[in-house]
Protein backbone atom coordinates (compact mmCIF):
# COMPACT_ATOMS: atom_id res chain seq x y z
CA UNK A 1 0.00 0.00 0.00
CA UNK A 2 2.30 2.34 0.98
CA UNK A 3 6.48 1.83 0.93
CA UNK A 4 8.22 1.45 4.22
CA UNK A 5 4.61 1.22 5.85
CA UNK A 6 3.81 -1.90 8.13
CA UNK A 7 0.54 -3.22 7.15
CA UNK A 8 0.31 -4.86 10.94
CA UNK A 9 1.14 -1.72 12.96
CA UNK A 10 -1.73 0.17 10.89
CA UNK A 11 -4.01 -3.03 11.79
CA UNK A 12 -3.00 -2.76 15.29
CA UNK A 13 -3.85 1.33 15.06
CA UNK A 14 -7.08 0.64 13.94
CA UNK A 15 -7.82 -1.92 16.66
CA UNK A 16 -7.22 0.85 18.92
CA UNK A 17 -9.14 3.48 17.40
CA UNK A 18 -12.01 0.77 17.13
CA UNK A 19 -12.11 0.24 13.53
CA UNK A 20 -12.40 -3.50 12.43
CA UNK A 21 -12.16 -4.30 8.70
CA UNK A 22 -13.24 -7.75 7.07
CA UNK A 23 -12.82 -8.47 3.77
CA UNK A 24 -15.57 -10.40 1.76
CA UNK A 25 -15.86 -12.87 -0.66
CA UNK A 26 -18.11 -12.06 -3.10
CA UNK A 27 -18.70 -12.34 -6.91
CA UNK A 28 -21.09 -9.70 -7.58
CA UNK A 29 -22.74 -6.66 -6.26
CA UNK A 30 -25.34 -5.15 -7.41
CA UNK A 31 -27.28 -1.90 -6.53
CA UNK A 32 -30.51 -0.93 -7.32
CA UNK A 33 -31.82 2.28 -8.40
CA UNK A 34 -35.02 3.59 -8.73
CA UNK A 35 -34.36 3.59 -12.62
CA UNK A 36 -31.55 0.93 -13.33
CA UNK A 37 -28.82 -0.99 -11.92
CA UNK A 38 -25.27 -0.76 -11.17
CA UNK A 39 -23.53 -3.94 -11.30
CA UNK A 40 -19.86 -4.97 -10.07
CA UNK A 41 -18.11 -7.55 -11.81
CA UNK A 42 -15.14 -9.19 -9.84
CA UNK A 43 -15.40 -7.19 -6.97
CA UNK A 44 -13.22 -6.36 -3.99
CA UNK A 45 -15.34 -6.08 -0.98
CA UNK A 46 -14.33 -5.02 2.10
CA UNK A 47 -16.79 -4.14 5.47
CA UNK A 48 -15.48 -1.43 7.63
CA UNK A 49 -17.13 -1.10 11.19
CA UNK A 50 -16.18 1.73 12.48
CA UNK A 51 -17.89 3.42 16.19
CA UNK A 52 -21.57 1.12 16.06
CA UNK A 53 -21.42 1.54 11.74
CA UNK A 54 -21.07 -0.52 9.06
CA UNK A 55 -19.92 0.75 5.68
CA UNK A 56 -18.47 -1.26 2.60
CA UNK A 57 -16.02 -0.32 0.24
CA UNK A 58 -16.58 -1.84 -3.36
CA UNK A 59 -14.13 -1.63 -6.33
CA UNK A 60 -14.27 -3.63 -9.23
CA UNK A 61 -15.47 -3.88 -13.16
CA UNK A 62 -18.98 -1.42 -12.85
CA UNK A 63 -21.36 -1.31 -15.58
CA UNK A 64 -25.09 -0.41 -15.88
CA UNK A 65 -28.47 -1.20 -16.48
CA UNK A 66 -31.40 1.01 -17.03
CA UNK A 67 -34.71 -0.07 -16.12
CA UNK A 68 -36.85 -1.22 -18.92
CA UNK A 69 -40.49 0.14 -18.17
CA UNK A 70 -43.53 -1.38 -19.37
CA UNK A 71 -44.83 2.07 -20.49
CA UNK A 72 -41.80 2.31 -22.41
CA UNK A 73 -42.01 -0.80 -24.51
CA UNK A 74 -45.50 0.19 -25.28
CA UNK A 75 -44.40 3.86 -26.25
CA UNK A 76 -42.29 2.00 -29.01
CA UNK A 77 -44.35 -0.70 -30.45
CA UNK A 78 -47.37 2.31 -30.66
CA UNK A 79 -44.60 4.69 -32.47
CA UNK A 80 -43.11 1.76 -34.50
CA UNK A 81 -45.33 -0.92 -34.89
CA UNK A 82 -43.01 -3.54 -33.60
CA UNK A 83 -43.69 -6.46 -31.74
CA UNK A 84 -43.08 -6.53 -27.85
CA UNK A 85 -40.30 -8.80 -28.29
CA UNK A 86 -38.25 -6.88 -30.67
CA UNK A 87 -39.23 -3.84 -28.51
CA UNK A 88 -37.76 -4.57 -25.21
CA UNK A 89 -34.59 -6.04 -26.95
CA UNK A 90 -33.73 -2.70 -28.44
CA UNK A 91 -34.42 -1.01 -26.02
CA UNK A 92 -32.19 -2.96 -23.30
CA UNK A 93 -29.70 -2.87 -26.57
CA UNK A 94 -29.65 1.01 -25.91
CA UNK A 95 -29.71 1.39 -22.58
CA UNK A 96 -33.64 2.15 -22.07
CA UNK A 97 -32.84 5.24 -24.10
CA UNK A 98 -36.43 5.53 -25.64
CA UNK A 99 -35.70 8.17 -28.40
CA UNK A 100 -32.70 6.47 -30.06
CA UNK A 101 -34.75 2.97 -30.06
CA UNK A 102 -37.71 4.48 -31.86
CA UNK A 103 -35.25 5.93 -34.07
CA UNK A 104 -33.92 2.82 -35.04
CA UNK A 105 -36.84 0.69 -35.39
CA UNK A 106 -38.55 3.51 -37.60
Amino acid sequence: MFPGFDAKKMQAMMKQLGIAQENIDASKVIIEKPDGKIIIENPSVTKIKMQGQETFQISGEISEEALISEEDIQTVIEKTHCSEEIARETLEKNNGDLAETIMELS
